[in-house]
């Protein structure tokens, strides 16, 4: 029998039904491909996130009848490459608990394989709001029904039922942002302007993880900026985060409206810009300016999150060759300054 070397040759050899979902910067479907490329061809992870790639493995095999969960932060290296080390330990670990007889994986009950997650330091549990949506995400691929919190969401949001908004569950607001069509987004930028706030916030914790069209990103960037004016820094950070997944023209403009403004850009703009909207920052001339209010800011690790974007492969020659022309009299050059010393 071949050896299995990686996790990908683990969910190959087995024949498990796998879907793999990255957990880092958002919950999205990852392609079975990227972790072999990251295992086996030393290619860089697509979407790293403090110096990790997390993921969930979704994966049924045998007789299994429901699928079984692991949540993992892979290491990477300062090249965003894998430090094989850790995973080989876990692997060495599955192969043991199997008994190598991976043929025979699934036929029994997956108590022994499941508890390969309690004190492993690869898992990781996610904030509630991942979990949500990855369970949104999975019942969705899958072609599982969405949770029973979606009926009372869906008609709430459309105005066909007058409910308390303090009965809608995060679950079913997960649920609506993954399977939400065009009439229901379109219907959904019409409720946002009168939008209980905590509603609001709740919401915008699932869209950040979805595609939006833009007159949803535009309701957003309304509330946003009255949120923005009324001081409320986490409903404000919340809709920049929401519109992240809206075209780059839309959400470009409001970017470049914040990074200008430098009474706005406090270290949770600024964090939620990079963690969310990384996408966004791939500009010219946007990238060098949000780096430059990142170093202006005393508040904010300016270290952790440059060397964070520097991480992502189509950031990473734009970041360093960022830092690598700053004057030394400016904002970056200062606090590259402070760190040679």
């Amino acid at each position: 029998m071949q050896s299995i070397d990686s996790l990908h040759d683990f969910f190959v050899r087995t024949g498990a039904e796998v879907t793999l979902y990255h957990m880092g910067r958002r919950v999205e479907p990852c392609p079975l491909d990227a972790l072999r490329e990251l295992e086996h061809d030393g290619h860089s992870w697509p979407a790293p996130w403090q110096g990790q790639a997390r993921l969930a493995m979704v994966f049924r095999v045998g007789d299994l009848g429901d699928p079984l969960i692991w949540f993992l932060a892979l290491p990477l290296d300062e090249q965003g490459t894998l430090d094989p080390a850790p995973r080989d330990a876990f692997l060495q670990r599955l192969l043991e608990t199997l008994g190598r007889n991976v043929q025979g994986l699934g036929r029994e009950d997956s108590s022994g394989i499941d508890n390969l997650m309690k004190d492993n330091p690869l898992a990781f549990t996610p904030a509630t709001p991942f979990l949500a949506m990855l369970h949104a995400r999975a019942s969705h691929d899958l072609d599982r029904p969405a949770s029973q919190h979606l009926e009372p969401v869906e008609a709430y949001l459309e105005g066909q039922q007058a409910l308390d908004w303090r009965a809608l569950g995060l679950q079913g607001l997960a649920d609506f942002a993954v399977r939400m069509d065009e009439a229901q987004q379109q219907r959904l930028a019409d409720t946002i302007p009168s939008l209980p706030d905590e509603v609001l916030v709740s919401l915008c914790y699932c869209l950040e993880h979805v595609a939006i069209g833009d007159d949803l990103a535009a309701a957003l960037r309304q509330r946003g900026e009255q949120a923005a004016e009324a001081g409320d820094i986490e409903r404000f950070c919340a809709c920049v985060r929401a519109v992240s997944g809206a075209a780059t023209a839309r959400v470009g403009s409001w970017y470049d409206a914040l990074l200008a403004d430098e009474t706005a850009c406090g270290p949770d703009l600024l964090a939620a810009m990079a963690g969310r909207g990384w996408r966004h920052l791939e500009e010219a001339e946007r990238l060098p300016r949000f780096l430059a209010r990142l170093a202006d800011e005393p508040r904010a690790d300016f270290t952790a999150v440059a060397r964070d974007l520097a991480l992502i492969p189509r950031l990473r020659l734009p970041v360093l060759m960022t830092l690598r022309d700053a004057e030394p009299t400016s904002a970056i050059g200062r606090r590259l300054a402070g760190l040679s010393r």
